[in-house]
This record gives C-alpha cells, structure tokens and sequence, in this order.
C-alpha cells in the first residue's frame, strides 16, 4: 500500500486577497466544484492502491482541515498539527515516520494540498509506473510535460532508461530565465511537479545521510507530541529544532538514487493568478469569472468576486478580484507582483 502524505502547510500569499495565511488556497474553491484540499484527497481515494492519507498542516488549519474533510466526506488516517512551518523536509520526515510505524516496507506518495490535478485517472495510473522503481529503493519523481516555456517552474532533465517508465535524472533546474526554459522545452526536459514516490525507509536513510538534524527533531517531535481528538500535535519545542529546508534541497537533490517518471496527466500549482486563469472554463474571449459579474468588450480576464457586483468593459488581460475587504487589480501578466502588493496593502 501506498500512504499518500499530504503537506498543506502553505500560506497563500501569492492569490491574495482571497486567499490568506490563515485561510490559504488549498482551503478556497477555485478549480471546480471543492476546495483544492478535497480534490487531492478524493484523488488518492483507491483502497487498492492508497492507505488513508497523513495530512500535515499549521496549527491554524487544523479545524479548516477537519471541517472540510467532514464536508466532502472524507476522511484521512492522521492529522499531523504543525506548531510551526519548517518547509517540506521535516514536514516530509515526519510523514515517513509516521509510515514505518504501521508498515516498515510502506512507499509514500507526497502530494500539496493545493496543486491541481483535473484527472484523477491519469494521476493514479502514473503514479503505478512508478511504483516497480521505487520498490527497488529509487526516489522516484513525476515530471510534467511542459505546455509552454514557464519560469517560475523547476525542471527535471530526464537520462537513461531504468525501467519501462522510469528514467535516471541527470540535473534539476531551478526557475530558468525564458531564453534557458524555452531550450529546456525543446530538449525534452519536465516539469518537477513536487510530487515523488519511494519507501518511507529510503527517505529516513536519505535523511539521515543528508540531512540528520532534520530527522531527529521530526523523531522528537513526534516522541514527545500529543493526540488531541483527531490530531497529532508535535511538539513545539523538539520541532522548532528542524533546520528549515526544502524537501528538494534536503534530499533530492543530493541523492544518487533519484529517478523521473513523466506524468500522463495535467498539472499546476496554482502559483498565481494566471494560472487559476488558465485551470478554467473561458468563454469565446478568453474571460474567466466567478460571482456576480459583467463583462463587456473584454478579454483574456479573470474576475473573482466574493460579493461585490463588478462591472467592466474595454478592458484585456486584468486580473480583478474583489473580497468584502480588499479588492486587486494589475495586469495578468505581472501576477507575480501579488505576494509585494499584498504586504503593502495589508499594511496601509
């Protein structure tokens, strides 16, 4: 069986101002009908294939993660509560943990809570190509074939052939300038979707080969946590120890073992604007809109209200979105300028 651990830790910065560190986009409803945490959980429901989930997040989530689960009827194995964030190597140690415990053989599946996948299909029948790989010890990553030139993605660069799917990687590349992510396009390199797949035990020994401080202060943390109803709450103390390291930077790459299999399905993470924009349905203009709005002579727009009635005509391009509180407006193409606006808003 395979424990998907599923790390919903984000803060939502960058889709300000629905979204919020309290409140981050995994919790909004964005893509579809359910909130991006529900998507990924109903995705890794297959009593063939998955244990029931680990769900790890702040403590600030720890009733949102409840509540939703509830509301799609859905359920998860453990809630593991987070004192404070640490990034994705501790977050993942304690998963692997976690995993042993029940079954020292377990493979582990990480998955965001808040990345978008629309089939689930797909995703499940990829992550079964990987398997055969990763029973042999490899760490497994699942590449997404590049629709467009993107800079704000890592990429993988795919080797020689370890199996009927699975690669051996020759480097990572973190965020590319255009120029270099258009030759990485055209030379058959992926997408690193941040997903990955191996035996909880190879990345306890990756860990602690790399990255040891990390994994004894995920151990003590859990040794000396406290159940709380449905929850897991790691202790504050023993967590705060864990350097703050990225799950990529801890282990994948640095270790030897690392091999890349190519996702047959789409994928974002909805990092910005844009790409919500480009995750929905648009009419003949290109325009894409949620709640009461009014679009005339416009195009290539996202307007996202959660009340205000909004009006607009003669305009391209914009990303509009109004809460009762705040309300963004900037070009589509400058949405990386979100996470800067948000802090200066908040703060005037």
């Amino acid at each position: 069986m395979i424990v998907p651990v599923i790390l919903s830790g984000g803060e939502g910065r960058r889709l300000w101002p629905l979204s919020s560190p309290t409140r981050p986009k995994q919790f909004l409803t964005l893509t579809g009908e359910e909130t991006l945490l529900q998507q990924t959980v109903r995705r890794l429901i297959d009593p063939s294939m998955f244990a029931p989930p680990i769900i790890i997040g702040g403590a600030d989530q720890r009733f949102l993660i409840a509540e939703q689960l509830r509301a799609g009827g859905l359920t998860a194995g453990r809630i593991v509560v987070e004192p404070m964030g640490r990034n994705t190597g501790p977050a993942l140690a304690v998963g692997a943990l976690l995993a042993v415990e029940t079954d020292p053989e377990a493979l582990i599946l990480s998955a965001h809570a808040d990345h978008a996948i629309p089939d689930p299909v797909a995703f499940r029948e990829t992550v079964a190509l990987g398997v055969p790989a990763a029973e042999t010890g490899r760490v497994v990553l699942f590449g997404v074939k590049p629709t467009f030139a993107a800079t704000g993605y890592g990429y993988i660069e795919p080797g020689a052939a370890i199996d009927q799917a699975a690669r051996e990687v020759v480097r990572f590349i973190e965020k590319p300038g255009a120029e270099a992510a258009a030759a990485l396009l055209q030379g058959g390199c992926l997408w690193n979707s941040g997903l990955f797949l191996m035996r909880a035990a190879s990345l306890i020994a990756e860990l602690e080969r790399h990255e040891p401080a990390v994994l004894a202060a995920a151990r003590a943390a859990i040794s000396a946590g406290a159940k709380d109803a449905d929850f897991l709450r790691l202790d504050p103390v023993e967590f705060g120890k864990a350097p703050s390291i990225s799950i990529d930077h801890a282990v994948m790459e640095r270790t030897s073992n690392a091999a890349v299999v190519a996702a047959a399905f789409a994928w974002s993470d909805i990092g910005s604007w844009s790409s919500v924009w480009e995750a929905q349905s648009r009419d003949e203009h290109g325009n894409a809109v949620r709640g009461p709005v009014v679009l005339e002579e416009a195009r290539g727009c996202l307007v996202f209200t959660d009340g205000p009635k909004i009006a607009a005509y003669g305009v391209s391009d914009l990303i509009i979105v109004a809460t009762a509180e705040r309300l963004l407006v900037l070009p589509r193409h400058e949405d990386q300028r979100v996470r800067d606006l948000a802090g200066k808003a908040d703060k005037a």
